[in-house]
């Protein structure tokens, strides 16, 4: 209910196009309601030509109505949707880097796709029907209760036990199935996009059939929840169908007794079961609901769950703005994942050295780079910037100050140029030109078919990995940060490259003053460095 009411918060956006989708929904039921009860009006009365003609009208407006309900549904939905996916794209860049360590890109991918997809059927298939079902059965107990009171009570009990009562029943049963069937599917893509992007190490190893084996039981698993869902359905859809019979049976031996006893005539009697049986649609529809809706109520848990994940660390949105004069930890301690990561470290990053940073696999190199850029809060007073506290400068102003490349650089579906620029968004071609000359990637460049305009395969799959590696120093060149850190940044290249790249480096600093935070394993790449600081114990 709180996953319910949470998503109906939206809809508030756009209540006059729901009051319209509720409006156009109710009078197509009525009117398709219309048409038996009509024909057995005229059944009675032998006016055929005129029943006829007000059977025909009531099908073209019921078909009207039907169209006009669903446009605004699917309207409705479509614009939430578009607004659920800004919302999670704002979250997930609140929580970007830091908090998505926990989670995998698959399961990211299944909630952006399926579990946000999934919740069109709650906005265009499931609020509006709930009202739609509601004010068509006061209308029809009404109508009823016109004819008797016994009607309108009969009425009343079964639109309560077929929209209500039955798929309470059977959401209480199929939630488990429900909340299963959305997890299954989460990690069942979550597996496939793993399997994808590493389809060559798997090749290389001989490890396809055993990842074939692991898909196909996976997907058994994710069939057979799939498949007691539609057993849930199947029991929903029978017990409706019987309630239905049931409640028209009662009406009609309830017609009977009151003919007998005189409170009712022929019309008493035939109209009131007609009406009874052709009634039930937009019941019908909530109790169709009831299996589905697990599934969709659960990519609904996901996606909130999601948007209510705090990140590690808050935006400063009015902090300080302090001109860049050097960085520098003082007695930093940090703790992350239950474990001590770093422990009273001191070290100055000077405004125009470079400072190699060394040390064993584990020891903080890596963390002691994202705490600058905050990606974790340092503890207080312990790491500074420009003699500034980090935590105290705006997040903006401290990213802008700051160019960092990781060991892994993401490489988007654009061109070359497009993949560079992204150091510097309104960057000019030669400044792009400028950078990957710099980085060691220019001549590479010229030799593609379109140069700097050739498109990169999805993920950098046409890129080798010291292709990706410079791109992303091209990146931090581009920049402009004084303050440089990479990470790890020739880890991938040959011994030419790398003595390339080194070269650019130690002029970029002598010719514009930059700083650099320079983590390796490499001996050769630390010896550009003016000064090396070991992190962590032998």
């Amino acid at each position: 209910m709180s996953v319910m009411l949470r998503l109906l918060k939206l809809v508030g956006k756009l209540n006059a196009h729901m009051l319209g989708a509720v409006a156009l929904g109710a009078l197509g039921h009525i009117s398709a309601m219309a048409i038996p009860v009509l024909g057995a009006y005229a059944l009675l009365n032998g006016a055929w030509m005129g029943a006829l003609t007000l059977a025909i009208v009531c099908g073209v407006l019921r078909g009207i109505f039907r169209y006009g309900e669903q446009s605004l549904n699917h309207y409705i939905a479509f614009k939430l949707l578009a607004v659920i996916r800004e919302s999670v794209f704002a979250a997930l860049r609140r929580l970007c880097p830091a908090k998505l360590d926990g989670h995998g890109r698959g399961e990211l991918v299944a909630t952006l796709t399926g579990d946000i997809e999934l919740l069109e059927v709650f906005y265009a298939h499931t609020v509006s029907p709930v009202v739609i079902a509601a004010l068509t059965a006061a209308a029809v107990i009404g109508f009823m209760g016109a004819f008797h009171p016994v009607f309108a009570v009969i009425a009343a009990l079964g639109y309560l036990t077929v929209g209500a009562a039955i798929p309470a029943l059977i959401m209480r049963l199929a939630w488990r199935d429900g909340l299963e069937s959305r997890k299954v599917a989460g990690e069942l893509s979550a597996f496939w996009l793993d399997s994808l992007r590493g389809l060559a190490e798997l090749l290389q190893y001989n490890q396809v059939p055993a990842r074939i084996e692991e898909i196909e039981r996976r997907t058994e698993g994710a069939e057979a929840v799939a498949s007691r869902m539609k057993r849930w359905e199947g029991l929903s859809t029978c017990l409706s169908s019987l309630a239905v019979i049931a409640f028209t049976f009662i009406t009609l031996a309830a017609g009977f007794a009151l003919r007998r006893g005189g409170e009712a005539g022929l019309y008493g009697v035939l109209l009131p079961t007609v009406t009874m049986l052709s009634s039930f649609g937009p019941a019908l529809a909530l109790s169709a609901l009831s299996g589905g809706l697990q599934s969709t109520l659960a990519s609904g848990r996901r996606v909130l769950g999601l948007l209510d994940e705090q990140p590690e660390t808050e935006d400063v949105a009015s902090g300080l703005r302090p001109t860049f004069t050097g960085a520098e930890s003082r007695g930093l301690t940090f703790s992350y994942g239950g474990g001590r990561v770093l422990e009273n470290l001191s070290l100055a990053l000077k405004k125009g050295d470079i400072t190699g940073i060394h040390g064993k696999s584990g020891a903080g190199k890596s963390t002691f780079l994202k705490l600058l850029m905050r990606f974790w809060n340092a503890p207080e007073r312990s790491l500074f910037i420009s003699g500034v506290p980090v935590g105290a400068v705006e997040t903006a102003h401290l990213r802008a100050l700051e160019g960092y490349m990781t060991q892994e650089t993401d490489i988007f579906h654009d061109t070359i140029a497009a993949n560079i620029a992204v150091g510097k968004r309104d960057a000019a071609r030669n400044e792009i030109v400028e950078a990957a000359k710099k980085a060691a990637l220019h001549d590479f460049i010229l030799t593609l078919p379109q140069g700097y305009d050739t498109l990169v395969g999805e993920l950098g799959s046409t890129l080798s990995g010291g292709q990706r590696q410079r791109i992303g120093l091209a990146r931090a060149f581009l920049s402009g940060a004084p303050l440089l850190l990479l990470d790890e940044p020739t880890s991938s290249l040959d011994s030419l490259n790398e003595g390339a790249i080194l070269k650019a480096l130690r002029e970029e600093c002598a010719q514009s003053g930059r700083t650099v935070a320079l983590v390796s394993h490499r001996a050769s790449t630390l010896g550009v460095a003016d000064k090396i600081v070991r992190i962590g114990r032998d």
